[in-house]
C-alpha cells in the first residue's frame, strides 16, 4: 500500500478505537499523514510528526471544521476522510429510550454527515475519497439491534447518495460493513472476563462462515484500499468485511 498512500492526508474519526487506530497505523506505515480525531483524550497518544490530533464531539460541525483546517495547517491538503466514529447499543425496542435513539443517531449518522459536508471543498481540490464505517447490522436484521442497525443502514444510504452527488467533483464515497470485530466495541454488552464471555465470543465467531471474527487490521486494509487510487473507479459501494456472514 505504500505507493498508494505516500502523499495522502486523511482525517480519521474514532481514531482512539480498535479500527480507527489500525487505520491510522496503516496510513502512517504507508507514508501518509493523518488527522486523528476522537472524543476521548486517549487519541492524544497517537500524536507524532505524521499524526495531528483533534479531541472533540464528532457530531459537532465545529469539530469537523477544526479537523479540516488542521489537515491544511499541518500537512497542506486533505485527500481522504474516514468516518469511523460510532457508538453501539444492544437492546430490545421496548428497552430503548427516545433519548438513546437521538444520542446514537447523532453520533453514528450526523457525525459522518457534518464531516463530509466540511470536507467537500478540500476533497474536490485533491479528487479525494471518503470511506464510511458501516456494519453488517445495517444490511440484515439482527436481534436487539434496531437502533444500531438503523444508524448503519442510514450510513450505507448516505454513502450511496453522497457518491452520486459528489461524483462530478471527483470525490469517491464508499463504505465498509464489518461483521464482528475483535475489539472492545461491544464490551459493555458482554459478560465479564471468564468462561461465559469466551464461550459467547466463540459462538459469535462461529456464526461467520469463515469461522472467526475479523481483526481491526483486516477492516483497516479494506478501508485503505477504498481510499487509494487502486479503487479509482469504485464509488457508492458498501463492502461487506464480515467473513461471509451476510452471504450465508
Amino acid at each position: 500500500m505504500s505507493a498508494a498512500h505516500a502523499n495522502s492526508v486523511t482525517i480519521v474519526t474514532g481514531a482512539a478505537g480498535g479500527v480507527g487506530s489500525a487505520v491510522v497505523r496503516g496510513l502512517v506505515a504507508a507514508g501518509g499523514k493523518v488527522v486523528a480525531e476522537d472524543l476521548s483524550p486517549a487519541v492524544e497518544a497517537l500524536a507524532s510528526d505524521d499524526v495531528a490530533v483533534v479531541v472533540g464531539d464528532v457530531a459537532e460541525p465545529s469539530t469537523a471544521k477544526r479537523a479540516v483546517e488542521l489537515a491544511h495547517t499541518r500537512f497542506g491538503k486533505l485527500t481522504g476522510l474516514v468516518n469511523n466514529a460510532a457508538q453501539f447499543k444492544l437492546a430490545a425496542i421496548e428497552e430503548t429510550t427516545a433519548e438513546e435513539w437521538d444520542q446514537i443517531m447523532r453520533i453514528n449518522t450526523r457525525g459522518p454527515f457534518v464531516h463530509i459536508r466540511s470536507s467537500i471543498d478540500a476533497l474536490t481540490q485533491s479528487r479525494g475519497a471518503v470511506v464510511n464505517t458501516g456494519s453488517m447490522s445495517g444490511l440484515i436484521g439482527l436481534q436487539g439491534q434496531t437502533l444500531y442497525g438503523s444508524t448503519k443502514a442510514a450510513v450505507h444510504q448516505m454513502t450511496r447518495m453522497a457518491a452520486i452527488e459528489l461524483a462530478s467533483r471527483g470525490i469517491r464515497v464508499n463504505a465498509v460493513a464489518p461483521g464482528h470485530i475483535s475489539t472492545g466495541f461491544m464490551d459493555a454488552f458482554l459478560p465479564p472476563e471468564g468462561a461465559e464471555r469466551d464461550a459467547l465470543l466463540g459462538d459469535i465467531a462461529a456464526q461467520h462462515p469463515l469461522g472467526r471474527s475479523t481483526t481491526p487490521e483486516e477492516v483497516a486494509a479494506s478501508i485503505l484500499f477504498l481510499l487509494s487510487d487502486r479503487s479509482a473507479t469504485i464509488t457508492g459501494v458498501v463492502l461487506p468485511v464480515d467473513g461471509g456472514y451476510t452471504a450465508a
